[in-house]
């Protein structure tokens, strides 16, 4: 670095040199994990990592470059093209020819089209390169079969606001690369903050508070009003990685839960028109629709998938329509997270009864021994009952009484509730429906 030059930014400075200081994965880096075991001996295949911004895609592409002996070239999709691949295969054929391999890292790989992404075919099943490729975006949708074949999909994690809060301490404390050399005092709330506005993205944090740092200078302190005071000084219009991403993209998510399909136009608008792509606020509707609107209205979490689907046959302009038409009827749609509940109830019991046998009657019997021990023997058949339902026992003996699911009392849910009263009425537990009233569960 020359006396004039600055000096890289602190989450670039920051990157892990080895496994050792990578924060996060460890489903995917730990010792005896697949990977993490490929990366120590250095024996890495063509893979694709994908996850959110700032989840550590492209600093485990460095980490592995350090565990092999293979040449390792890094590439844009966002600012390079298939003339810059060609000139990077041949130094690879090269570098081959010569007992070296090399390892074509493509940061943002789906940003190339699919007639783009063929370029890196033959030489991938060659063994010319191994590619590494980084993607934000469902791999399923953007990358080409035929290149998917030939990888191995990673899924990075969102980090959590523990692992964030580390990597802030590890660059506070760091003379060589960090900031341990401004002598900074540096209040825990403060580094909380940041770790939880960072959203589970650890460039962001890592800019933060680098910010902070320029603002309170050498032997300065930060504290919870410094850490909000740098947080206001991130770009104010729009960021389609940073702090304003998030917010809109929240203010987004609010105003279809909270049923205003005024404010969901607009913060949709916002996002569309500062260039974000689509399939972000199209993965946020669909995870809305299940956790927001659920069994009140079935078909949103279908019209989202069809509104998303539609995008990628039409394109913009035109896909425009059924994404904002998916807006429009999210945000008026009726609204219960009672799928949520019924789903963080279910696991609860799972982990806290992880051997609870299986009623004998709703056990398989294949074979004569099985039948003789009793396997299905009381299981009576719904089909055979002229409602269609009989009132067994299908949980364990333990759960018998246990209730997951309650359904709310809005949209479609009210004939769940209708249908379940009734359903308890014929098993001869107590029901709130009318013992007379017609078997729900043939209306539609």
């Amino acid at each position: 670095m020359t006396l004039f030059e600055l000096p890289p930014p602190l989450a670039a400075r920051m990157r892990p040199r080895n496994l050792e200081e990578f924060v996060g994965q460890e489903h995917l880096l730990a010792p005896g994990r697949a990977l993490g075991d490929a990366v120590r001996r250095g024996t890495i295949g063509s893979v694709v990592f994908w996850g959110p911004p700032g989840s550590g895609k492209t600093s485990l592409a460095y980490v592995i470059a350090r565990y092999t002996d293979r040449q390792f070239v890094p590439f844009s999709a966002v600012t390079e093209g298939v003339q810059r691949v060609r000139e990077i295969i041949r130094e690879a054929e090269q570098r081959r020819a010569l007992g070296r391999g090399t390892i074509l890292f493509c940061d943002e790989i789906h940003r190339f089209n699919r007639a783009q992404q063929d370029a890196f075919l033959p030489h991938v099943e060659r063994g010319t390169v191994t590619l590494i490729g980084a993607t934000t975006e469902n791999p399923s949708f953007e990358l080409n079969g035929a290149l998917l074949s030939r990888c191995q999909v990673y899924v990075l994690q969102r980090l959590g606001a523990s692992a964030i809060e580390r990597l802030l301490r590890m660059a506070l404390a760091d003379g060589e690369r960090g900031l341990a050399g401004l002598t900074l005092t540096v209040d825990d709330r403060a580094i909380a903050i940041f770790a939880e506005e960072a959203d589970g993205d650890a460039r962001r944090a890592l800019t933060v508070l680098e910010a902070a740092a320029t603002l309170v200078g050498p032997g300065g302190t930060i504290s919870t009003e410094t850490a909000r005071e740098a947080l206001a000084l991130r770009i104010p219009t729009y960021d389609k990685s940073g702090e304003e991403h998030f917010n809109l993209l929240s203010a987004y998510h609010k105003s279809l839960r909270g049923s205003d399909p005024q404010a969901a136009l607009y913060w949709m608008a916002r996002m569309v028109d500062g260039g974000e792509d689509p399939m972000t606020l199209f993965r946020r509707a669909i995870a809305m629709a299940a956790e927001d609107i659920g069994l009140a209205d079935p078909q949103a979490l279908q019209l989202a998938v069809a509104a998303r689907d539609a995008f990628h046959m039409l394109g913009p302009p035109e896909g425009y329509l059924p994404l904002a038409e998916m807006t429009v009827y999210l945000a008026t749609a009726p609204k219960s997270n009672s799928t949520v509940l019924a789903l963080k109830a279910a696991l609860t019991a799972a982990k806290e009864t992880p051997a609870a046998p299986v009623p004998l009657h709703l056990r398989n019997a294949p074979t004569g021994l099985l039948k003789a021990l009793g396997y299905g023997k009381t299981y009576q058949y719904p089909h055979d009952d002229p409602s269609g339902y009989v009132g067994q026992q299908y949980l364990p003996d333990e759960l018998a009484q246990m209730t997951f699911y309650q359904p709310g009392e809005r949209g479609f849910e009210r004939k769940i509730a209708e249908r379940m009263a009734w359903w308890r009425q014929r098993a001869g537990e107590p029901a709130s429906l009318d013992p007379a009233k017609e078997d729900p569960t043939s209306e539609t």
